[in-house]
């Protein structure tokens, strides 16, 4: 008897199971026929055929019922609208990453009260994340990361105790983040960055105490760090940068004994640095940079023996630079630069031999830079510059080969060049500018061999001449400008096929014009500007010269003769608008050119690649104006000043829309300044002065903001700002001025008084009213003149003839 009952039941349980097995088929068909992609050959298996959907792709069963599926990149386009939440109630394993799913999370979700598993990731799911999320009591991983999620963490959350890992980053999520997380007390991993929250971060995150890792950056939190942090001694990372905590890093910190990575960078921290970040001697990644810190920074750190990285830069830490950091023996990258650090560099850094990085720039440190430097034979970038370092370049530089990046520039050095440099084959970048260098520049410099891109030594006082030798064709940027460098312009620069930016201006070359640097591909910037340079600039007759040209200064030598037309017909780059050219990004070295603009010298750091520049003033050029220079339509500065130019301003120069300032004084201009000029909307500097320009000056919105003295000097302009209009000053006459028009008007006035007795009362009173009305038509009361001279003199013949006819008659 009981084993038929046990038959009964079994044969029951296999039919419920065979049931239930068969409603799980019919409705998972039944959501994949609301997918968009039916053709999908990966779902091959899910026909209504088969009884039972154990077998199918993606789905895997227990005890005849779905347990598991995953379709993770399955390339599906749909939503989870019609997804069988009811039936699948055996489910545990729910995994739909890296398809193309959106709508939202239905609140029936939670339905699914045996999910251990739930993996939305990498979707575009949007919408709110369901409350009844919640129910799901043995959810112990919630990943619904990289979607388009929106609104507020819910609190039901804390619902979920068997949750280990929670990643909901890389959202839309905002308000703040709720105090229930703390209930979690077996999470392991909370990832929340990249989101919108707000507010503070909750203490109640100290109850956390199995946490392992915690990300909370590129959110926008407020507040201060929790001092209850420090009970999260489990945690190997910390991290919430790119926000806005405030206040000081509190001292319990030093709780977190198994911290390896804290970084807190780019926030509002302030205060200073507490000393029991010493005691994390298991920390491997120090990150506090782009802060407000204060104060010391403490010897303790020497005691973080597993340091690799310790970043402290961009903040406004003082005194000396602990002795102690140079026990940091494994430590690869120290960055303390943009802070107020005073005295000299620790020898003690010689210790550092596994060093990589080394940036010191932008603090106060004095005295020499220490021989034990060139300890650090792994060192790959060092950058020194902008302190009130002295003494000379180390030689035993060269003892760092793997050396790439060398910036030592605005400080006190001085001395020679080191021969030794050229031996740093795998150097990229060499800026010794700003310094009190001297003597000459090495013959090896012009033949780096190994990838050296940028060379600058602007600013010194080098002497001699130029390496006449360039071999090196990695070269992008060589500046000199400002030292005190003779002779030639080697021809040799040409091999450089590389080189961006070339600046040799103000030193005491004496050459003629190098167009033999036209044929350089890739060049931008040619500063040629204050030396001895001379005669007339002859072009080549290539069409490819200067193709990229964008700023172009030979101002301040002795170059004569006409302009030729040719220099300007291959300007591509000046001729070309293009809105979507941006600079290039590079993080080590920006290139600086001083260039004279809206008649200041201003240095082009950040926009140089952007800004296009013609400068030829202080010249001796003479003849016209070349009118092809109108289509250069990209140019922001264009500076003709104290030449010899002559005849007229081209109209062309109308169609130079992007210029901002243009300077043609002290030239021998002459003829009226072209209303094609009133259309330059971008130009905000104009300066025409000390020439022979006359007639009315064009009125326009840009034309208004300009002052007199960018007319003055003038043979006869008039209009505003020079007069109230055009009417009211100006004179054809050329040797006639502005300053004399209130005298000569009221003696047109009185002869016009006198033409009115000479032709009666109603001409004369007309003729006054025609001046008044009209300002001083100086043209028209010579005219009238003119007529009445005539007049006066066919009167006066008349009169004649009368008087002797008279006397005849008399006579007889």
């Amino acid at each position: 008897m009981m084993s038929k009952l046990l038959q009964f039941f079994t044969l029951l349980y296999l039919l419920t199971v065979t049931f239930a097995s068969i409603e799980e088929a019919t409705s998972l068909l039944k959501w994949k026929a609301t997918f968009k992609n039916q053709n999908n050959s990966l779902f091959a298996s899910w026909t209504p055929s088969s009884n039972s959907c154990c077998g199918w792709y993606g789905v895997i069963c227990l005890n005849g019922r779905v347990n598991r599926l995953n379709i993770t990149n399955s390339s599906v386009i749909g939503t989870l609208y019609a997804f069988p939440f009811s039936s699948l109630l055996f489910l545990e394993y729910f995994e739909l990453s890296l398809n193309n799913f959106s709508g939202t999370i239905p609140p029936e979700i939670g339905n699914l009260t045996n999910l251990v598993y739930l993996d939305f990731s990498m979707n575009q799911i949007s919408g709110t994340i369901p409350p009844q999320i919640g129910s799901l009591a043995k959810l112990e991983t919630l990943h619904i990361f990289d979607n388009h999620l929106s609104g507020p963490i819910p609190r039901e959350i804390g619902y979920l105790r068997s949750l280990t890992e929670l990643a909901l980053y890389t959202n839309f999520l905002n308000g703040s983040i709720p105090a229930s997380l703390g209930n979690l007390n077996n999470l392991s991993y909370l990832y929340l960055y990249n989101n919108h929250l707000s507010g503070s971060i909750p203490k109640e995150i100290g109850r956390l105490v199995n946490v392992v890792k915690v990300y909370l950056e590129t959110n926008q939190l407020t507040g201060h760090i929790p001092p209850e942090i420090g009970n999260l001694t489990n945690a190997k990372l910390f991290s919430a940068p790119f926000n806005e905590l405030s206040g000081s890093i509190p001292v319990e910190i030093g709780k977190m004994k198994s911290l390896q990575e804290l970084i807190l960078h780019t926030n509002n921290l302030s205060g200073i640095i507490p000393t029991t970040i010493g005691d994390l001697t298991e920390l491997k990644y120090l990150q506090l940079y782009d802060n407000q810190l204060s104060g010391l920074i403490p010897g303790e750190m020497g005691n973080l023996k597993n340091l690799n990285a310790l970043e402290l830069f961009n903040n406004q830490l003082f005194g000396l630079i602990p002795s102690e950091l140079g026990n940091l023996s494994i430590l690869y990258h120290l960055t303390l630069s943009n802070n107020q650090l005073t005295g000299a560099i620790p020898s003690s850094f010689g210790n550092l031999r596994n060093l990589r990085v080394l940036y010191l720039h932008d603090n106060n440190l004095i005295e020499e830079i220490p021989s034990s430097i060139c300890n650090l034979t792994f060192l790959m970038f060092l950058q020194l510059s902008r302190n009130n370092l002295k003494g000379k370049i180390l030689q035993c530089l060269a003892n760092i080969t793997t050396l790439q990046f060398v910036t030592l520039s605005h400080n006190n050095l001085s001395g020679e060049l080191p021969l030794s440099i050229c031996d740093l084959t795998s150097l990229q970048v060499l800026d010794l500018s700003g310094n009190d260098l001297n003597g000459a520049i090495p013959q090896c410099f012009g033949n780096f061999s190994g990838h050296l891109e940028v060379l600058d030594m602007q600013h010194n006082n080098l002497s001699g001449t130029l390496p006449m030798t360039f071999r090196t064709g990695t070269l992008r940027s060589f500046n000199l400008h400002g030292n005190k460098l003779k002779g030639k312009i080697p021809q040799s620069l040409a091999n450089c096929k590389e080189l961006q930016v070339l600046d040799l201006g103000d030193n005491d070359l004496n050459d003629i014009f190098p167009m033999w640097l036209g044929t350089l591909p890739k060049l931008r910037v040619l500063s040629l500007r204050s030396n001895k340079l001379h005669g007339p600039i002859r072009t080549l007759g290539s069409e490819n010269m200067f193709l990229e040209l964008q700023i172009l200064d030979v101002s301040s030598n002795d170059f004569t003769e006409n302009i030729p037309t040719g220099l300007f017909q291959h300007l591509k780059a000046m001729k070309t608008i293009d809105p979507s050219k941006k600079a290039p990004s590079d993080g080590y070295y920006q290139d600086t050119v001083a260039v004279v603009t809206k008649g200041f010298e201003r240095e082009i750091v950040s926009i140089l690649y952007l800004y296009t520049v013609i400068d030829l003033s202080s010249n001796k050029f003479g003849g016209q104006i070349p009118s092809i220079m109108g289509d250069l339509i990209a140019v922001h500065t264009l500076n003709l000043s104290h030449n010899g130019f002559q005849g007229q301003i081209p109209p062309s120069f109308g169609d130079l829309s992007s210029v901002e300032s243009l300077d043609l004084s002290g030239n021998q201009l002459s003829g009226e300044i072209p209303q094609q000029l009133a259309s330059l909307t971008s130009l905000s500097f104009l300066n025409l002065s000390h020439n022979h320009l006359r007639g009315c000056i064009p009125q326009g919105p840009q034309f208004h903001t300009f002052e007199s003295n960018s007319y003055e000097e003038n043979d006869g302009l008039r209009g505003f700002p020079v007069s109230k209009s055009c009417s009211d000053a100006g004179v054809l006459d050329t040797n006639e001025t502005v300053s004399g028009s209130n005298s000569e008007f009221q003696s047109d006035f009185w002869k016009g008084a006198l033409m009115g007795y000479g032709s009666g009362l109603c001409i004369g009173l007309s003729i006054i009213y025609f001046m008044l009305s009209t300002g001083k038509p100086i043209w028209l009361a010579r005219i009238i003149l003119e007529m009445e001279h005539k007049i006066m003199r066919g009167r006066k013949k008349k009169h004649q003839r009368q008087r002797n006819y008279r006397r005849r008659n008399n006579h007889f």
